[in-house]
């Protein structure tokens, strides 16, 4: 059993308030460096690639640097996901660890939040960072990311502005029209795409279908308690906890492959799986229960 990556939360504090997140219900939690090492040994032999983050901005973290030494020791490359709002609480050469295989940029967090900075401020250690790779030659990727759309334009007039200034830093017109995927320079990418709806047990939605939850992918809660999916933020399909299970055990556990097999079929299982409109991404046909 093999995953394309595994998202393992450092934290699920992020410190912001966006619109667009659902709301946080679990207590606060920071998964320690030893259980992170721990963690680590468990994963090494399902992924070669790992995600820090679930809900919370692994940014938040001051000891940030600890973890990406952890992460490099067992020769695992990491995908940095973050607003970038706490960049500044860094040396930027930070992001040139060699363990960071890539950078995404939430932009669409700035709008959404009441940010005690201007736009330019906000993006300027995003572009230092974009200086810096290029200038050091790190063979890692950055994406900025504007995944606000949709059809009412709602992001508009914010999405103009980002992009104008991305145009003037990279010295670029974007012709952004059907555009899902933009090069701005070497390695570093402009990204596009809609809204999603996080999964809720409250949704009306109750669907079957399939997806890559368990595929291609499964995550880890700073909790310990290990999921199904990216999306499940809240811990609704607890397989196990690493704290009191072994992840192998875990990922064997008749939940776990009722779930797989479930999806091989075209039917979600879970309640939650049944409520998540996400997977309709997946789905030509849609059946409905």
């Amino acid at each position: 059993m093999k995953f394309n990556k595994i998202y393992v939360e450092l934290t699920n504090i992020c410190g912001l308030a966006c619109s667009f997140c659902p709301s946080q219900k679990p207590p606060t939690s920071t998964m320690s460096l030893k259980t992170f090492e721990d963690v680590l040994i468990q994963i090494k032999p399902y992924t070669k690639i790992i995600t820090y983050h679930m809900f919370g901005d692994p940014l938040t973290l001051s000891n940030l640097k600890e973890y990406l030494d952890l992460t490099l020791k067992y020769n695992i490359q990491v995908e940095l996901v973050t607003t970038g709002y706490y960049l500044n609480k860094f040396d930027l050469n930070l992001f040139l660890h060699p363990a960071i295989r890539q950078i995404n940029f939430s932009l669409n967090s700035f709008n959404k939040n009441d940010m005690n900075m201007t736009l330019d401020q906000y993006l300027e250690p995003m572009f230092k960072i974009c200086d810096l790779k290029l200038k050091n030659k790190i063979h890692n990727f950055v994406n900025f990311r504007l995944w606000n759309l949709n059809p009412k334009k709602k992001s508009y007039k914010f999405n103009t502005e980002v992009i104008q200034k991305i145009e003037n830093k990279f010295n670029l017109y974007l012709d952004i029209e059907n555009q899902e995927s933009i090069r701005l320079e070497n390695q570093i990418k402009l990204h596009f795409d809609n809204y999603f709806q996080w999964p809720s047990l409250e949704s009306t939605n109750n669907t079957n279908g399939t997806c890559y939850g368990l595929k291609s992918h499964f995550g880890i809660l700073s909790s310990g308690d290990v999921v199904p999916c990216c999306l499940d933020s809240n811990g609704y399909i607890k397989l196990g906890n690493i704290h009191e299970s072994s992840l192998d055990k875990i990922l064997n556990s008749k939940r776990s492959v009722d779930i797989i097999n479930g999806f091989k079929d075209n039917k979600a299982i879970e309640e939650l799986c049944k409520k998540c409109t996400f997977k309709h991404r997946f789905n030509e046909d849609i059946s409905i229960y």
